[in-house]
């Protein structure tokens, strides 16, 4: 069955082994999208959509925030644009793929993330695979849509090192090869790198790897969202010329500072693209985010992100190396291949023993965050990561308040 709005020649051609419409469900397939009032006409007296052609009615001397007062010169009154095509055309440009065909954009990460469960995956019959630790809600997104998870955890052992192919949190490749073979119904592969809460880069060729692997019909999902954080080389979008089966997400929240607007980005064959465009809401992204987005997605913006991220770097090395100073006090050394914009450490037991101690590190965790108003992330129940908390890389004094009341609880409790 064709991929409706797909032209014949945007067709996916490799890998040999993936046909695509073989992963997108069949109603999926068959479903005709909605066509908005927007994806005819934008221009001239619209009196096509049922909007209010009086405008909004929050006054120019509301108590707005001031930060605020300038959305409201937009048209908040008009739907906003299907498609965003600036928008997409900038990032294309930006991670340096052919086009705008090539970018799908969501609410957030999270919106692409079960948009592709939702397109791909039965409920009820078919499956999913993520390999722990990793983002939580690869897991809530395949509950709430009743597809199963299958589970092939990192490396947790730590004896080769941190990352890399065979070090600490680095890909089984050949234990997910093995859980594909035995389980046809799993669709998809979520590999989340720079990871969370790892830190920890996959290579670029494991990634391949599973690509090429040709009892694995379905589509390898790697999330980077921290991508920025970590060598300019890294990331798997460089792969997407080549292999068909691949989507990388992406996001503006983390190394572009814009969290609170919501937009996550899916790079990926024009054909999966085109599905997630016709599966989605029709107006998903919202005026005030589009016009945030296309401003942060401007050559100087771009530059002004890049300088903020090589500052958050150097202070990533200068906490490494505070928490390094905090050993004697019962802090293990950090853990993970610290490409992101956090560290994970581990809180050991206090008679010196060297073990993780997950009863110390909440308590740790909590006096922090109700007595000291600092607030980390307790990781301690995740696989491989017993005792740990995840710190957030701050601002230079945020990082030295946080290095001193940790230092301070770790010598009282």
């Amino acid at each position: 069955m064709p991929i409706l709005g797909l032209a014949p020649e945007l067709y996916p051609k490799k890998p040999a082994h993936f046909d695509i419409e073989q992963v997108i469900r069949p109603n999926i397939l068959a479903l005709h999208p909605y066509r908005c009032a927007r994806d005819d006409y934008s221009e001239g007296i619209l009196l096509d959509a049922n909007e209010n052609a009086l405008g909004h009615s929050i006054p120019s001397t509301s108590t707005l925030e001031p930060e605020l007062q300038s959305t409201l010169g937009l048209d908040l009154h008009r739907y906003p644009s299907p498609t965003h095509d600036p928008i997409k055309k900038r990032l294309a440009e930006l991670r340096g793929i052919p086009g705008p065909e090539y970018v799908f954009l969501g609410v957030g990460s999270d919106e692409v993330i079960d948009l592709l469960i939702r397109v791909c995956v039965a409920p009820g019959k078919e499956k999913i695979l993520i390999t722990p630790p990793t983002y939580g809600m690869y897991s809530v997104c395949a509950q709430v849509n009743d597809v199963g998870v299958v589970k092939v955890p990192l490396e947790l052992s730590g004896d080769a090192g941190e990352g890399g192919e065979r070090g600490r949190f680095s890909l089984k490749v050949d234990e997910v090869k093995k859980a594909v073979s035995a389980d046809p119904s799993i669709k998809l592969i979520f590999l989340c790198s720079p990871g969370n809460p790892t830190g920890t880069l996959i290579p670029l060729s494991s990634i391949r790897e599973l690509l090429e692997y040709e009892d694995f019909k379905g589509i390898v999902i790697v999330d980077e969202a921290y991508i920025d954080f970590a060598d300019e080389k890294a990331s798997a979008v460089s792969l997407l010329k080549e292999y068909a089966n691949l989507c990388v997400t992406q996001t503006l929240s983390k190394s572009f500072g814009l969290a609170a607007i919501r937009l996550g980005i899916a790079f990926a064959h024009p054909a999966l693209v085109q599905i997630l465009m016709n599966t989605k809401a029709p107006y998903n992204i919202s005026t005030p985010t589009a016009a945030l987005a296309l401003s942060a997605l401007s050559p100087s913006a771009i530059a002004l992100m890049k300088e903020k991220v090589s500052t958050l770097i150097k202070s990533r090395g200068d906490l490494l190396r505070g928490l390094a100073e905090l050993a004697p006090l019962g802090l293990g050394s950090v853990i993970g291949g610290n490409d992101a914009n956090f560290v994970m450490v581990p809180v050991l037991e206090k008679n010196g023993s060297g073990k993780p101690d997950n009863v110390r590190a909440q308590k740790i965790y909590k006096t922090l965050a109700e007595s000291e108003g600092v607030v980390v992330r307790y990781r301690g129940g995740e696989p491989g990561c017993a005792g740990c908390l995840r710190i957030t890389i701050g601002s230079e004094e945020e990082n030295k308040i946080v290095l001193q009341k940790l230092g301070e609880l770790l010598k009282e409790l």
